[in-house]
């Protein structure tokens, strides 16, 4: 059964994670305001809290959640929850997730 809050859109974006005191480069795999899936070769454990920018093509500055928690690992994919994001990449994400969905149904972004 879904248990998802927020909608959830397939997306694939060059990511930074920071944990450990190390900054490593991963791709987001899918990404909804609530959290996100990525792959990277950064060395997790669920629980462990991280940093994640978000590097969106055509922007200047990434979006950048201080905030986020892993919830879940497979090999060097794992999921976290955004424990905090401020208004304006909450806004960021939410147009960036709307344009997602209006590629996906054949729209234009």
């Amino acid at each position: 059964m879904e248990r998802r809050r927020h909608r959830r859109v397939h997306a694939q974006l060059k990511s930074w994670l920071c944990a450990n005191s190390h900054e490593i480069e991963g791709e987001t795999i899918d990404l909804s305001i609530g959290g996100a899936k990525f792959e990277s070769s950064l060395t997790v454990e669920p629980g462990k809290e991280v940093t994640v920018k978000l590097v969106i093509p055509g922007t200047d500055a990434p979006i950048f959640i201080e905030h986020a928690q892993v919830q879940w690992i497979h090999d060097q994919t794992f999921g976290v929850r955004f424990l905090e994001v401020r208004q304006q990449e909450l806004d960021e994400l939410e147009q960036l997730i709307d344009e997602y969905i209006a590629l996906d149904e054949g729209g234009h972004a």
